[in-house]
């Protein structure tokens, strides 16, 4: 059990190998079972004091949710473990499929038609996952691993939840945030489909989308009637960004990013077969 960031020789009854990345609250290793060696990714938290106890839920919340799915495009959540001392909780690892890749933002795709067949992948994937009750809802460059054949892993479904969750706080990423998620509306499957146009927007333009957030003491009702009406400005359509995107690209993009969540493709489906049909344009043109 790891008492600070340094790295661990064991984990539980899991042996480390090596330490793969570290977020806010979690480190992420390479571990085999010591029986049947097989080697995982493992996300550990540890519970350090009482505010971080949210982490642990938040740990247990991915599992519960992850071990749902089971769909090529997702990286599959095998078990999780409780440490204890003393009966206590001291922390929580989440054994998870190893996936050798990178992530879509560290390595982006040569032109626009192998874009168009990874921005398939990840749609499908959360088709997926809308389809199982879920929305993963921190769709963006860094939570897509590529792998070297062009394969697609979605990772991350710590912000998942319930289709028509309302959160008690503000959880996203600024550029790829829905409006919705801004303001603490319902989280449905039309805001993966915000934060997947939003991330094929900075993918195929390089520039992520301003989220508007309610400012200071301002009364977030005023703010989420905006957001209804339709009132916020979407941003440039890429293909003025990118004279070289498709235009029927570039429209799918702008109608995943609306505002108003009515206004937005009605399911994940629709989003897969646009695209599909998109890539066959841009093959025939090429």
């Amino acid at each position: 059990m790891p008492a600070s960031r340094s790295q661990p020789r064991k984990i539980g009854s899991y042996i480390v190998l090596a330490k793969l990345g570290e977020g806010a609250a979690s480190i992420l290793y390479a571990v085999q079972h010591p029986k049947t060696k097989q080697v995982s990714a493992l996300k550990f938290v540890e519970k350090t004091d009482d505010k971080s106890q949210r982490f642990l839920d938040q740990v247990e919340q991915e599992y519960a949710i992850g071990s749902k799915l089971n769909h090529s495009t997702i990286r599959k959540i095998k078990k999780i473990v409780k440490h204890r001392k003393m009966l206590k909780v001291t922390g929580v690892s989440m054994i998870m499929e190893l996936v050798d890749a990178t992530t879509l933002d560290q390595q982006l795709p040569k032109n626009h038609a192998k874009a168009v067949e990874i921005f398939i992948q990840v749609a499908t994937g959360l088709a997926h996952i809308h389809k199982r009750g879920f929305v993963h809802a921190d769709i963006k460059p860094n939570n897509i691993l590529i792998d070297e054949n062009d394969k697609v892993k979605i990772i991350d479904l710590g912000q998942a939840c319930a289709i028509g969750t309302v959160k008690k706080r503000i959880q996203g990423t600024p550029g790829y945030m829905a409006p919705e998620q801004a303001h603490r509306n319902k989280i449905t499957h039309k805001t993966d489909i915000y934060n997947l146009g939003a991330m094929m927007y900075w993918t195929l333009v390089g520039e992520v989308i301003p989220t508007s957030m309610p400012p200071k003491g301002s009364n977030d009702s005023l703010v989420n009637s905006a957001v209804s009406a339709g009132k916020l400005e979407l941003p440039p359509p890429p293909h003025e960004r990118n004279p070289r995107i498709h235009p029927l690209l570039s429209k799918q993009i702008l109608d995943c990013v609306q505002p108003n969540p009515e206004q937005r493709p009605e399911s994940m489906d629709i989003v897969v077969n646009r695209l599909e049909l998109i890539r066959d344009v841009i093959q025939e043109q090429t």
